[in-house]
């Protein structure tokens, strides 16, 4: 299916309506952004792309990263990793303490910030230069060697991450990190820091839709398996608060960050971003989430 018409269509109608939403404002560079940034872009698997509005400018990716580094770390440890990790969705804030000194500082999943905390420590003692080595690993996957971190956003990010370093020293005093809190962190703000472009943010995700390969090298990135339980943590923990209403009104297992961009993805179809700066009330693109629900329901396709 081409799906051009369908999003164009759907562009124009999501950009005229009041968006209530509002800017991130716990990280003091993302108020910088020009709300009125909008776009979209569908990388598919057999080559049929295509983009509208500000697909092609980059933004901040923030926790969407988070399935990144997860990928990284599946390939790395296996099945192990889950001695240190849950999957279930958290029912609590993002950055819950509270959770933590129940589970005995196991995180609940690894999309809320102390389980991509525990992604970032596993991280660090796995590769030998971990920030160049994870960076080299997300331009694989896009097929990009434009993409980098930002050091503004990153600065930014850590200059106000008192519960994030509240959060790391907790999962610290349980062992279950092993590296230095300052070092993890200094890792995990930068990971979260990355800027794409809707265009690279599909492009990068598409492996998700091929079954673990990325189409780019024809490698195998993460096991078929592997994949699609990365596509189940998405659908039930993607969204903060918000997933089962994203489950109910989209369905597509996707990943939301902060920034505004959103990434959804239909296994053997396609992987479609979409960017909008401004959050709704549970930290989600307001446009971002009329869109998709919108799209899926336009083109009549979802994994239900």
């Amino acid at each position: 299916m081409s799906f051009d018409t369908i999003i164009q269509r759907l562009f124009l109608e999501i950009k005229k309506i009041e968006d209530t939403g509002e800017i991130a404002s716990y990280i003091p560079e993302l108020q910088n952004i020009d709300t009125n940034k909008f776009g979209i872009y569908i990388a598919s698997t057999n080559n049929s792309n295509y983009g509208v509005g500000d697909y092609a400018e980059k933004f901040s990716i923030q926790s969407i990263s988070k399935v990144l580094s997860l990928s990284l770390a599946y390939n790395i440890l296996g099945e192990t990793i889950w001695n240190r990790l849950g999957v279930e969705p958290s029912g609590t804030s993002y950055n819950s303490l509270i959770q933590l000194e129940t589970d005995k500082g196991i995180p609940r999943n690894p999309f809320i910030n102390a389980g991509a905390i525990v992604i970032a420590d596993i991280l660090l003692s796995k590769l030998k230069y971990p920030k160049e080595d994870f960076l080299s690993f997300i331009r694989n996957l896009s097929g990009s060697e434009k993409i980098n971190y930002s050091s503004k956003i990153a600065t930014s990010e850590k200059s106000v991450g008192y519960r994030n370093i509240a959060l790391c020293n907790f999962i610290k005093s349980f062992n279950n990190i092993q590296n230095a809190p300052s070092e993890v962190l200094d890792f995990y703000f930068d990971i979260c820091s990355l800027e794409m472009s809707a265009k690279e943010l599909s492009n990068t995700f598409l492996f998700l839709a091929n079954k673990g390969i990325n189409p780019h090298t024809n490698n195998q990135v993460l096991t078929q398996s592997q994949s699609k339980r990365i596509n189940a943590l998405m659908q039930t923990c993607g969204f903060y608060d918000e997933s089962g209403e994203f489950a109910f009104k989209v369905g597509l297992p996707g990943k939301s960050g902060v920034g505004g961009g959103i990434v959804a993805v239909h296994p053997g179809h396609y992987a479609i971003t979409v960017w909008s700066p401004k959050l709704n009330k549970k930290g989600n693109s307001f446009k971002g989430i009329q869109f998709l629900e919108k799209f899926t329901t336009a083109s009549k396709l979802s994994i239900f």
